[in-house]
């Protein structure tokens, strides 16, 4: 079989070296939908602005972002291809879902099974998102295409309605070669997560866990890393306490893991983006975090957390 050697962005499929230096978790596009309505911070749906703050993103560096969004909880596929087209950022969009606190109790998420889940998202990675990011009765495919398939668990233990999410998720993975990105609720639960994909026999070079530097504890991360699977950091700016985890889990562990390690801001509330009038910016990594790393004596591992390492995992895989 050919090996696939392509990144799927909302404009469509590149290459993986032109994929350029990439944050690996991000949320471009937030329209309004159930999460901004319990948090108004969340949104994110002016296209000037978010072309405004992706354009320092690109002057400073950066090329390509991860949005994290998946099926109905504030994608706008339209805005992100505006966005992408203003900047020449590329973006890949997810496809999946969220956790359940993003969703209204009578979600169609609890009813589908996990056949019609399979389907949703394979179409979505396939055939291209929906216009209407399911929010209506009728369906209208744009050219747009998911990147990345998203699923989530929260503080208890995994459920069973999350484990039917990994079913349809991990299907729609081995059919397509898609990659895979997680949530965690900081890092609780992803060994667990990591031993049901072994289960249901994902290719874990192309898993991908979140927020996973939330989890203070260099052992447990080890451990998390030694299955094989990938990691996402993102709180390096959100640290207040003496101890900046995130910089002190880069220094335990890039040695060791240098391979497996990706980074991005998870700046999801518009607090955080200049262009809205927030801090520290979507420039953060490239600039402060950038200067940081030199600083630890770490700056050799830039390349790979920023360029090598996100071109590996979001290449679909062979199936």
């Amino acid at each position: 079989m050919e090996a696939q050697t392509f990144v799927r962005t909302v404009l469509g499929d590149i290459a993986p070296q032109d994929m350029g230096l990439t944050y690996s978790h991000e949320h471009i596009v937030i329209e309004e939908s159930f999460p901004t309505l319990q948090s108004p911070l969340f949104l994110l749906n002016d296209t000037e602005r978010i072309s405004e703050e992706l354009s320092a993103f690109y002057a400073a560096g950066g090329r390509t972002m991860v949005d994290t969004m998946p099926a109905n909880c504030g994608r706008n596929i339209h805005k992100m291809a505006t966005v992408s087209r203003n900047t020449g950022v590329h973006i890949i969009a997810a496809t999946g879902i969220h956790l359940e606190m993003y969703y209204p109790p009578n979600h169609w998420r609890y009813t589908y099974t996990e056949n019609q889940l399979t389907q949703l998202f394979m179409e979505d990675v396939t055939l291209g998102i929906d216009a209407h990011d399911y929010n209506g009765p009728y369906v209208d495919r744009t050219l747009h295409k998911a990147g990345m398939v998203k699923l989530a668990t929260g503080d208890e233990n995994i459920t069973a309605h999350q484990e039917k999410i990994f079913h349809a998720v991990v299907n729609t993975h081995r059919e397509t070669g898609v990659p895979i990105l997680t949530h965690t609720n900081a890092g609780k639960h992803a060994i667990e997560q990591v031993k049901l994909f072994e289960k249901l026999g994902t290719d874990l070079r192309h898993v991908v866990i979140s927020h996973v530097d939330r989890y203070p504890d260099v052992g447990y991360h080890k451990a998390l890393l030694e299955t094989g699977v990938r990691v996402e950091y993102d709180s390096a700016f959100r640290w207040k306490e003496e101890t900046n985890w995130t910089y002190r889990l880069l220094e335990a562990l890039l040695e060791d893991f240098p391979d497996q390690i990706t980074m991005g801001m998870d700046a999801a509330k518009h607090s955080y983006w200049k262009s809205y009038g927030g801090a520290p910016g979507l420039d953060f990594l490239l600039t402060t975090f950038k200067r940081d790393l030199e600083s630890m004596g770490l700056s050799g591992y830039y390349e790979r957390i920023f360029i090598r390492n996100p071109a590996a995992l979001y290449t679909f895989s062979n199936h």
